[in-house]
This record gives C-alpha cells, structure tokens and sequence, in this order.
C-alpha cells in the first residue's frame, strides 16, 4: 500500500473508531435528557400537546428549531404502565393518540403529522440526509474560506482539502444524526468530543498530502480552521435541526 493510501486508511480508521466509541450512551450529563420527544414539522404557535393517561396531565416541554418543534417529556412525566396518551390542541380543535409499547428510558422520538393526525416511530424520511448535507456544505464552505485565506492555491492542494474533509466531518456529521437526542444542549458535547477526532485526523492528513506550504503552517491552518469550526458547529446546532 502507498503513503497515501496509508493515510486514507488511518483517516477511515480514526472515524470508525470515533463513531464506535460515541455510540454508547452518554449518562454523565448534568441534565437528565427527555424520555420521549415528538418531533412536529413547522408547528402552529398555539399547538400544545400533553399527557393524559396520567391523572396529573403533564404539558411537553417545548423548544423549536427552524422547521421543527419538539414536544419533549420527561421520566417524572411518563408514570402509565406501558400505554400512553396524548391530547394535541391546535386552532380551537383537539385530538387524541396513543403510544402502546415499552419505551426506552431515554431519547425516544415520534414523529407526528398534523395533517393526517398520525404517530409514527422515529424522525421523518430523508431527515439525516438533509440535515447532513446542510451541516456538511456549510463546514465546506467556511473551511474552504479559511483554507484561501492561507494563500492555498494549487489544484492538489484544494483535491486533499475536500478529500480529507468530506472524510472526517462527513463521520462526525452522522455520527451526530445517529444519536437519539434532538436536544442541542446535549450534542454540544458530543460536538466538542467528535471534534477531538477531527483535529487528530486532519492534523495528520493535510501536512502529509499539501505540499505547497511548510508542514508547520499546515498545521496552525488545520488548528485554526477546526477551532473555528467548532465554534461554528456550536453555533449551528443551536439554530438548525439535528
């Protein structure tokens, strides 16, 4: 195997392990995280929605994000045997649906529709494949800027930026989709610690395929670049579905 197909490898390697390692669920948070989140696309602002086959009827938690609003429910909420039901109110009109089923302790999401009034498990269809593209082009794009302004010129040099980076953010990117909290105060830390990864990979990559600059410049480009970058996906998370 050649040099470059050696770093491509410890690249892919990297990101295998990242996803492996973060895949376990985190329990250190200082928070304790919903035990169920009903994801509803572009929700009225009147729209409520609570549980009633409790006798104390408890209201959602709610947080919306661009598109997407999260009707979130905590464990002290979730005290029925095995079958829960819900009230959603909108416009002056109401509806009921049920959840039968065990639940996971934690991170359970539903997705509603409004329109047909129906429940089903999980988020909605093409949701990580278009919030990924969107995290992954805006990353692109930033970095992209960051990399011109360190006066990287050549065609090869431009080849292994996106190469390395469409790599490493691309794993990060769906690693952070793959987790089961819609919440952004929990995937910061997941951001910071995928970061760690990224720098590692990138930090080895760049100076051993860009030859146009010294490899100590490289280097304070891939640590700039990432920081900022992290700092930015900081940002984004905040203001865009995950």
């Amino acid at each position: 195997m050649n040099k470059t197909g050696k770093c491509l490898l410890l690249i892919m390697v990297l990101g295998m392990l990242m996803m492996s390692i973060l895949s376990a669920p985190a329990m250190a948070n200082s928070a304790e995280p919903p035990s169920l989140v009903i994801l509803v696309i572009n929700p009225p602002d009147d729209l409520s929605i609570a549980l009633v086959s409790n006798e104390k009827q408890s209201e959602a938690v709610v947080r919306r994000v661009a598109w997407e609003g999260y009707y979130a429910f905590y464990s002290r909420d979730m005290q029925a045997d095995g079958k829960y039901t819900f009230k959603a109110a909108t416009n002056g009109e109401s509806f009921e649906f049920t959840i039968s089923g065990p639940l996971q302790r934690y991170n359970n999401v539903f997705t509603l529709n409004l329109s047909t009034q129906e429940l089903t498990p999980g988020k909605y269809p093409l949701r990580s494949v278009l919030l990924v593209s969107i995290r992954l082009l805006l990353t692109l794009l930033l970095e992209g800027v960051i990399f011109m302004l360190f006066r990287f010129r050549k065609k090869r040099s431009w080849l292994v930026f996106l190469a390395v980076n469409l790599v490493t953010q691309g794993v990060l990117n769906i690693w952070l989709n793959s987790g089961g909290s819609l919440m952004p105060s929990y995937l910061i830390f997941a951001l910071i610690i995928g970061e760690f990864f990224v720098f590692t990979a990138e930090m080895i990559a760049l100076p051993i395929f860009i030859k146009e600059h010294k490899k100590s410049y490289i280097l304070i480009y891939a640590f700039i670049a990432n920081l900022i970058s992290l700092i930015a996906g900081g940002y984004i998370i905040s203001v865009l579905p995950v």
